[in-house]
């Protein structure tokens, strides 16, 4: 079985930094910054969460995730509170991160539903709320870890409607989805990338459309273009950018670049460097 995550966060890391563990008591409103997203474990409740719209109660050990910047409200008994363990997160590329971009705004499932996890959140625990030596940066790396259990997870149960992930989810759409990642350069037809998945040219198509929510060729357009995003950020040359993601010339790329986001890879760049943000 081709591994549907490796690409991805090889390409589009996620990484976690610890801001608090300890009960939070009463009202407390985390507001968003920006740039990051949250993760929370919550491992003694109960908890009532809010983002906007009904709160949602929360009588159970859960994992919460904000994949992309959200204010959000956590109340919880003045007295006895509820303990959490929360850590930021930093998608690679923020906004234009493939893998946030796919996240629903808000993802909350009962830790016992992790599979496998067990023995990392007793660990990241057990850490979590001792003063040991090397602690900030152990929780931080088992944050990672939970991250990745719990997109596992979410791709395993074909929890996620539309996008990226479940194309990833689907048993035969995943094989195109990973040959496009890990061969971004290669001019991929219809007909090789329905021979990848094991479906016939037609169904590929009307199956692709349906479950992404776009065609093959829509979607690898965005994969080099994000790729390509990431590179600039980096300070690559264009020129060397172009050849990386499929393209023959700046001109091309260029092309592309506009077509997908309506700036240029130097508008792009120049708006990123002032801070300015784009879709």
């Amino acid at each position: 079985m081709v591994d549907r995550l490796a690409v991805l966060l090889e390409r589009f890391p996620v990484s976690a930094q610890v801001f608090n563990a300890g009960a939070l008591c009463g009202i407390n409103l985390l507001e968003a910054d920006d740039v990051h997203g949250q993760l929370h474990l919550l491992r003694r409740g109960p908890l009532e969460v809010s983002h906007g719209g009904a709160p949602v109660r929360i009588d159970q050990p859960s994992v919460l995730l904000y994949p992309r910047p959200l204010s959000h409200r956590f109340s919880s008994d003045p007295v006895h509170g509820a303990d959490l363990t929360c850590a930021n997160l930093r998608f690679e590329g923020g906004m234009h991160n493939p893998l946030a971009d796919a996240l629903p705004a808000f993802v909350c499932m009962p830790l016992a539903a992790l599979e496998g996890a067990e023995p990392v959140l007793a660990l990241l625990f057990e850490e979590a709320f001792e003063r040991r030596c090397g602690r900030q940066a152990m929780i931080d790396r088992l944050f990672e870890v939970v991250m990745i259990q719990l997109l596992r997870q979410l791709m395993e149960r074909g929890e996620i409607a539309g996008g990226l992930l479940a194309g990833l989810s689907h048993p035969r759409l995943r094989h195109a989805l990973v040959a496009m990642q890990e061969s971004p350069c290669r001019e991929w037809t219809l007909e090789e990338l329905a021979a990848v998945s094991g479906m016939s040219r037609s169904v590929f198509a009307a199956t692709f459309r349906e479950t992404v929510g776009s065609t093959p060729g829509q979607y690898l357009l965005g994969w080099r273009v994000a790729l390509a995003q990431q590179a600039l950020r980096r300070g690559r040359p264009l020129k060397v950018i172009a050849a990386e993601v499929g393209y023959g010339s700046e001109a091309a790329l260029s092309r592309a670049f506009k077509a997908h986001g309506g700036l240029s890879p130097r508008a792009w760049k120049q708006r990123q460097d002032a801070g300015v943000p784009s879709n």
